[in-house]
């Protein structure tokens, strides 16, 4: 592997900086360079799985079954873990029957799973015969559950041994399971009926002394799941433990396979990533890669919703056309109360959604939340529409050159109009993804337009409303 280049430079005090090395286009060079495959191996087998993922992209398809035919399957398939799905899958196609099938079995069962979903049916069949049948047992297994289940994200890759052995019999099924499976750390145990019993740390197993009960160092305790269980249900569970590797079992308490630390991550990430484009009203991520109209499918229907409440918002605007005939500068200040208070609803929503994780919130809880958020909106209020008083009415003052009166009463009710829209808004932020958990709707993906739309309404309602009762009924400024 090419090392990294340092340049000093010495001045009074000592510099260094650290000129990055390109691998992809090193990788590129040594794919279209004329060396044997043999030495072309030599030169790449230092490199890093996600070095040689990054540059297959770069790669004409030619030069990529030339790649093919150099590597290895496990270096091939440390490569295709690093990519997405549809883009391991498009390279795994390009592969020959045989290569294929190799790589497929030296990835983790539930990657394997997922790559394999990616290629044309007629070619993922006939990879899956090349198989091994425990392979293809392991595959099928991962393939029969939803995506949505716990399940799908496992992997077979662990160590199970039974409760009765010995700690040396325990040490040599360990050694000898361990040539094909490396998840290694944790150690899980099942009893005589091939049922989950608990786990083993390996340290444990490692350093304890020959005439030790096996029993003595089993954690029964041990966290599991159920497979069928939905990842939303269980994510926060298996999140609460820093384990390396987490069992999953069937409905008659078999072990299945394990989630591992790393999958776990990757879940983590993509239900986090779904939340917040449900957040944006959409209905699933988007990508770089995804079709024009699958975008447009996707943000359409909620677009189509939001245009008719925007009618509405708009409509009660126009209610309201002799409070801005009479009074046009206020007009100026609109989107300010607008802004302010979209900002405080999506802050109440984020944080309403994050505890909405857990199921078990109790109605003393959840009322809690909606009298916390709506203070924290009241003092906000406070704070910033005293800030707008000021600021506002130095502005129309100085710059519009109104009197003294005219622009802090304006001032005045820009300010109060921002705090009753900042309380109602912290309220509203909290109260609707409420009330769609309620209804068993997913709060993520109906709150978040809803609510802008709504915070829209309550603070045109509220800015109108003042300017109406105050500045044109009691102080008669217009």
């Amino acid at each position: 592997m090419a090392k990294e280049k340092i340049i000093v430079d010495t001045n009074d005090e000592a510099l260094a900086m650290v000129e990055k090395p390109n691998y992809e286009s090193e990788i590129i060079r040594v794919i279209r360079g004329n060396y044997s495959p043999k030495a072309a191996l030599a030169k790449l087998e230092d490199y890093h799985g996600s070095d040689i993922a990054q540059a297959m992209d770069s790669l004409t398809l030619q030069e990529r079954k030339k790649l093919y035919r150099i590597l290895g399957a496990d270096m091939l398939s440390d490569a295709l873990e690093r990519l997405d799905e549809d883009e391991a899958g498009k390279y795994l196609d390009e592969m020959d029957l045989k290569k294929a099938a190799k790589v497929v079995s030296n990835l983790e069962t539930d990657a394997a799973a997922d790559i394999l979903m990616e290629i044309g049916k007629e070619k993922r069949l006939l990879i899956i015969e090349e198989l091994n049948p425990e392979v293809k047992k392991d595959i099928r297994l991962i393939a029969s559950f939803d995506d949505d289940e716990i399940g799908s994200k496992m992997t077979t890759n662990c160590i199970v041994i039974r409760e009765n052995l010995s700690v040396k019999e325990a040490m040599r099924e360990l050694v000898s399971q361990a040539k094909k499976n490396d998840n290694i750390t944790t150690i899980f145990v099942t009893d005589e009926n091939e049922e989950y019993y608990g786990a083993i740390d390996l340290k444990d197993l490692i350093t304890a002394e020959s005439d030790v009960p096996l029993e003595e160092l089993i954690v029964t305790s041990f966290p599991y799941v159920y497979a069928h269980e939905s990842i939303d249900d269980c994510i926060e569970k298996l999140k609460d433990y820093s384990e390396a590797s987490i069992p999953v079992l069937d409905n008659s308490n078999s072990l299945l396979g394990v989630i591992t630390a790393q999958s776990l991550i990757e879940v983590v990430d993509d239900e986090m990533g779904e939340d917040y484009a449900r957040l944006a009203g959409l209905t699933a991520e988007e990508d770089i890669k995804e079709p024009l109209i699958m975008s447009i499918r996707k943000r359409l229907p909620w677009l189509i919703a939001l245009l008719g409440l925007g009618l509405l918002v708009s409509s009660v605007v126009g209610v309201f056309e002799q409070v801005v005939a009479q009074l046009t500068l206020i007009m100026a200040f609109q989107s300010l109360i607008l802004d302010m208070a979209g900002n405080v609803g999506t802050q109440s929503l984020a944080v309403t959604i994050r505890v909405l994780v857990d199921e078990n919130l109790s109605f003393g809880q959840k009322l809690r939340l909606v009298l916390k958020e709506t203070r924290v909106g009241l003092f906000n209020g406070i704070i910033l529409g005293s800030v707008s008083i000021i600021f506002v009415g130095l502005y129309i003052m100085l710059i519009k050159h109104h009197d003294f009166g005219f622009s802090f009463a304006v001032s005045g009710c820009i300010g109060t109009a921002l705090l009753v829209a900042m309380v109602v808004s912290s309220a509203v932020g909290t109260l609707i993804p409420l009330f769609f958990k309620r209804i068993k709707v997913d709060p993520a993906v109906a709150s978040g337009p809803l609510i802008t739309t709504v915070n829209d309404l309550v603070a045109v309602v509220t800015y109108y409303g003042l300017s109406w009762i105050l500045l044109i009924n009691i102080l008669h400024l217009a």
